[in-house]
Parts: C-alpha cells; structure tokens; sequence
C-alpha cells in the first residue's frame, strides 16, 4: 500500500505523522488563542484523513470524508471544496470539533475515480491563517486512474491569469457537450491561473475553461467567459510525488508558482449568446435614445418612430452591433413618448431566428409634470455642444479628436484653422486632415500633416457658428492647444519590427495593462516610437489584426474559432519593460516569431 500511495499521490503534510505528539491534551479543547506570546502564523496541518488516500471501492452511496486537523478551524470558502468529476449538487460539509467531514447529496458513479480538492476553502479560527491545500484520491471501483495534465487560464486581451476559473475535461466529442452536462471531470484555477487535473483515464478530451457565474460546471453562453483548446487533448504525465506542478505552494510565492510547467493556454473571451431579444432601452434626453440586444450582430430590418419623419431618424450601431444609438433630427418639440418601433431577427421559442415588430416607449427624462418647477434654461441648452482632446505625448500619432454631443447636420471644416506658434511667437498656417471616426458618427480627428516640432505650439480653433446639430443650434468658437513634450527627463521607447505580414494593432500600456497609452496600426516592417515616457514601467501589446477591424475579435466554440491573436513582448522572463529617466531604449521585435504557437508565461 504504501509503494502505491508514493507513485500515484504527493505526500501528506508532515503534520500527519507528527503532529498528534507535540499538541498535549492541555489545549484540545480551546478553541481562543493562549495570551501573550507572538502572533500565530502557522495555518492548520492535517492529522488525519479516513478513508486514507488512494483507497478504493469507496462506496457510491452515503460517502463520506474526513480530515482532521491539529487545530480548531473554519471553512473560509465552501466553493473551495470542490468534487472532480462534479456533481449537479455541490459537496456538502459539517464541522466536528476539529475534524471536516464532506458528504455528498447524491450517489457517486461506479468505477469511477475522485478527487476531493479543499485548497483554498479552510483557515485557523484564531488568525485566519489559509490551509495551503490539499487534494484526497479515491475510487469507487477497483482502481486508480493516474494522468494528469496541467494549464493555465487567462484573458484573451490583457494575458493576465485568471483565478477562480473553471476547467472542464469531455470525453464527450460533441460540440454541444459544454453546454448540456456537466464534464468528465473538472478542476479550480488558482490565483496565478493555473490549474491541474490529475488521476484522470489515458484516452482522449476536450478541454475548456470557463467563469461559470452559476458554479454548475456548464457553460452558460450568456454569462460565462469561455476558453477551449482547439485539438484533441492527451495527457502524457503520471501523477506521483515528484511531479512539482501537483504541490501546493503560497500564492504569494512568485518564483515557485511561475515554476509550475503549463502544458496548455487557454484565453477567455465572451462567446455568442444561444438567443437574440432586444433587452433593454433607454431615452437619455429629449432627441437621444439606445435600445440593447443580448447578442452581438443584431440585424435589423428596419426602425421607425411613430410621427417622426423616417429621414429625421439617425442610428448608428457600436462595433460589435448589441447597441444601438438613436437621434431624432428635429429642431422642433418632440412627444413627450417616443414610440420605437424595431423590426429586427428575435430567437423564437427553438432558438430559430425569426423576424419579429417589437415597440418600445420612451419617455422624455426632461418632461416637466403639473406642479413641478422648470429647470431653468443655461447658456448650453441653447448651444451646439463639442469638446477638443488633445494629449502633448499622443498628438503627432493621434491628431486633435473633436467629438460633438449629438450628429450634426452642418458642418464648415475649411472655416477651421490650425496654427502653428514657433518659439519667436509666429505664427502660419498648418495643414491638415479631417477623418470621421467609423465606429462614432458624432466623433472626428484632425490630424496635422506636416511633421511637428519641439518648442512649437499648436493651436486649433473652431469658429463661432461653424457647425450646426441635429438640434438646431451652432457652435461656440473653441480653441485647443499643444506643444510637444519639452521635459528632457523624458525617454522614448523603439519597437524596431520585422516579419510583419499582416495588419497588427501595436499598443503601449501601463504596467497593470488595465490602459492604453499610446496605439499605432502598423502593416508594414519599420520602427514605431513610443515618445515621452515617465520613469516606470510599462508593457508592448501586439493585436493580430487580420480582419482590419481595429478591435480583437472574440472567438466562436461552435465554429472551434479562437479569439483574434494578442501577444505581449517578453524582455527576459516578464512583459514589463522598466524605463528610466532620459533614456533611448530601442527593442527588436520579429512579430513572425512572437506569434508562433509557443507558451507564454506571465
């Protein structure tokens, strides 16, 4: 027995053996720590665990285990005692002293093998000191299964790991099998997104991870993240001591977790929904309203506003056609209600899409009802409302973006003048060029054309009445102005990139990857500049942009369809690139190489 226990099952904490002899009598029943002395900061040990690991023909009905620890605890997190292969019920638990006991509201299956995982879910009762883990083996038949593979779960945009994730293995081949029952078996990312299942059967799988908002263990289209491994999976690694990616280590221990081998990567995105409806709606003001669909590419056939003149309507879809924005052209009185009518493709009771008339009414949040005060009139209630953004370190990349409250009707773009201001204070015209923003009707960039120059200012000025919206009112005049960076403690990052054969999104980020800063679009091999860098740290975003969208595109289980490609350049064993004052850092980046199928770690 105990050459088998060695072969298949790490070993159990050295508390097991020990700890019923330095713990006296003296204090098994206290359950408040002693006075004085230095704060505990040792978690629980296991002492005892019945039946014992690796047993097998446990009982399919009324199976219960438990593990008995060298103090008195309590179960921190109960999700965290998780069954593979999982149940419809979660396992169920009661506390005894200082001994868990874990049932099971339903029979187990025959001749199958277990595992019971209560990582994360245990700490003392005096300090709340976390249990590091631990996963108990068994069998209700004659055997032990004893492969495992390993992997790691992250987000498609930002690769940053995802804990709390969900892994599913299927024998089921189907493609609908992630979304019907439950997996062959299953396991918990941790916080570093890393996951093991392990004593599973030497045959083939599908593997999946998903958020699962239900905990059910089933993909929910309309709420779940999702991942999926496009090919077939086979583990090649045996479960025994050794294996290091089995043991349980402090997630705060960088070095030994990032140690862990991952044999798969799997990227959530946001899936297709199974149903399309038209969701919610919503009239912000008087001339501006949105409806929402559940699912993205809506199609509409047509939409009309009961007394609004079709030529008066103005839509406009956001990219990924689940939101849709709605203007009324009319300088005159509007109803009080808006009455929209939709005439749009809405999953029928089989999940058909058929073309369905559905009517919304939206009243004016703006209406004043008998006995109310009116809101007096401002100077903006009676003005074609724009704003001008325009970023020192981002200007000679992005231009001026000039972006007005509602679409406008009339527009005097050759009134608009761009002056450039040398250091002597003169100044001249500058050329430059008007592009409609394609995803925000309402939105423009002006980007100058000539190349700008340190010590320069550059002024753009709207003219008073150059513009007119669909309200019927003009513009104020507005002025905007920028000088490049002159602070010489700034530094400037080179990406020198080769092997581009494609179009590619190439995006400076914050070290917590949660902004964009700066974003070129490259289609070509050349150098891009990330100018005016502070001192710290920051990461390169490479987005496979193939469909030349300007967005990454989610991918389809279906279809067996990945999320559009993101990578990040690894300087060494980390995506940051720390950059200091005054410096001209110049990176080499074969985009070719950076995206062949090879792991990345985090």
């Amino acid at each position: 027995m105990n050459k088998f226990l060695n072969r298949f099952f790490p070993v159990i904490p050295i508390g097991f053996v020990v700890a019923t002899m330095v713990f006296s009598h003296s204090c098994a029943n206290t359950t408040q720590a002693p006075s004085g002395g230095d704060k505990d900061s040792i978690p629980p040990v296991i002492t005892k665990i019945n039946p014992l690991p690796g047993t097998v023909k446990v009982p399919v009905h009324g199976a219960r285990i438990e593990f008995t620890f060298n103090e008195y605890f309590t179960v921190k997190e109960a999700k965290n005692i998780f069954l593979s292969p999982p149940q419809e019920k979660a396992p169920k638990y009661k506390i005894h002293g200082k001994t868990l006991q874990v049932y099971f509201e339903q029979d187990l299956l025959p001749n199958t093998t277990y595992t019971l995982d209560i990582t994360g879910a245990i700490a003392d009762n005096n300090e709340g000191n976390m249990f590091p883990g631990y996963t108990m083996v068994f069998s209700t038949g004659e055997k032990i299964d004893s492969m495992m593979i390993t992997g790691v779960v992250q987000d498609c945009n930002t690769l940053k790991p995802k804990s709390g994730a969900t892994v599913l293995l299927y024998k089921d081949f189907a493609d609908s099998a992630v979304f019907l029952h439950r997996p062959y078996a299953a396991a918990k990312t941790d916080d570093w997104g890393f996951f093991s299942i392990r004593n599973i059967q030497d045959t083939l799988y599908r593997l999946y991870a998903i958020t699962d908002a239900a905990s059910n263990n089933i993909y929910d289209q309309d709420n779940d993240l999702i991942a999926f491994v496009t090919e077939d999976v086979k583990p090649t690694k045996v479960v025994s001591d050794t294996v290091y990616e089995l043991k349980k280590f402090d997630m705060k221990d960088t070095v030994r977790c990032l140690a862990r081998n991952a044999e798969y990567e799997l990227n959530l995105f946001k899936g297709k929904t199974s149903r399309q409806m038209l969701m919610n709606s919503e009239r912000t003001d008087a001339y501006r309203s949105h409806i929402t669909f559940l699912a993205s590419n809506a199609k509409i056939d047509s939409l009309w506003i009961k007394g609004v003149a079709a030529n008066r309507i103005i839509t406009q879809f956001n990219n990924t056609r689940d939101s849709l924005e709605i203007w009324v052209n009319q300088s005159q009185r509007l109803p009080d209600t808006l009455k929209i009518n939709t005439k749009y493709y809405k999953s029928d009771s089989t999940g058909r899409l058929k073309p369905t008339v559905q009517e919304v009414r939206l009243a004016n949040p703006d209406r004043v009802f008998r006995g109310q005060k009116k809101k007096p009139k401002t100077h903006a209630d009676s003005v074609c409302t724009l704003t001008v953004k325009v970023a020192p370190e981002t200007v000679e990349n992005e231009g001026f973006h000039l972006e007005f409250k509602y679409p406008i009707v009339y527009e005097s773009f050759d009134s608009v003048k761009l002056i450039a201001r040398n250091p002597r204070m003169k100044e001249s015209l500058a050329k430059f060029k008007v592009t409609r923003d394609s995803l925000n009707l309402r939105k423009y960039t002006i980007m100058p054309k000539d190349k700008l120059l340190e010590g320069w200012t550059y002024v753009l000025k709207i003219p008073h009445q150059g513009f007119r919206d669909i309200t019927g009112f003009r513009n104020d005049s507005t002025e905007a102005s920028v000088s490049l960076p002159s602070d010489e403690k700034l530094s400037t990052l080179t990406m020198d990139i080769t092997g581009v054969d494609s179009r590619y999104i190439v995006e400076l980020l914050n070290e917590k990857r949660s902004d964009v800063l700066q974003r070129f679009i490259i289609d070509a091999d050349g150098p891009v500049a990330f100018k005016y860098l502070k001192e710290g740290k920051y990461c390169v975003r490479i987005t496979e942009d193939r469909n030349r969208n300007g967005w990454v595109d989610a991918g389809d289980v279906l279809e067996k369809r990945q999320p559009e490609k993101v990578k990040f350049f690894k300087l060494k064993n980390s995506f940051d690139i720390p950059v200091m004052e005054r410096m001209e850092i110049t990176q080499n980046l074969d985009i070719r190489t950076l995206f062949e199928d090879k792991k990345e770690e985090n």
